[in-house]
């Protein structure tokens, strides 16, 4: 029986301070591109949020090489995603004894990767499994007693 070989990895970025409307905006520049052209786009990106997300999309890339040995030239970004953490909410004092409340917004970002090269070979073999099953029996309607 043929195994089935895991073809996504993924990395995950939790609390990361900053709101979810600004890193999704540099999110959804990089989803479905390829790992050197997704380094490359956020290295000159002006955005604060790409720091983070740089970090995040390297170790993703770490865990694909770690995990099932691919290589970084057949990496795909096929899923990121950003959701919105705890916010922390402080007091800020004001004139007169009074207050203003501050609001530091955190977000949960997820980056996974698909190492298109895996998935070629899945493909294959799943024509072959197709193949096989199709060569035992006749498949022809006239076999049925």
């Amino acid at each position: 029986m043929l195994k089935k070989k895991k073809i996504e990895v993924y990395a995950l970025g939790q609390h990361i301070s900053m709101s979810a409307d600004k890193a999704r905006r540099v999110i959804d520049q990089i989803r479905g591109r390829s790992y050197e052209e997704t380094l490359l786009i956020l290295e000159l990106m002006p955005y604060r949020a790409c720091y983070p997300i740089f970090k995040l999309v390297y170790s993703a890339a770490a865990n694909a090489n770690y995990n099932m040995g691919s290589n970084e030239v057949n990496l795909l970004i096929s899923k990121a995603e950003v959701h919105e953490g705890p916010t922390i909410k402080k007091l800020k004092p004001r004139a007169r004894g009074r207050s203003f409340p501050i609001k530091r917004r955190t977000c949960h970002l997820t980056i996974v990767m698909k190492d298109i090269s895996l998935e070629d070979k899945n493909v294959e073999t799943n024509l072959l499994k197709k193949n096989l099953d199709g060569k035992n029996s006749s498949g022809g309607i006239w076999d049925k007693k």
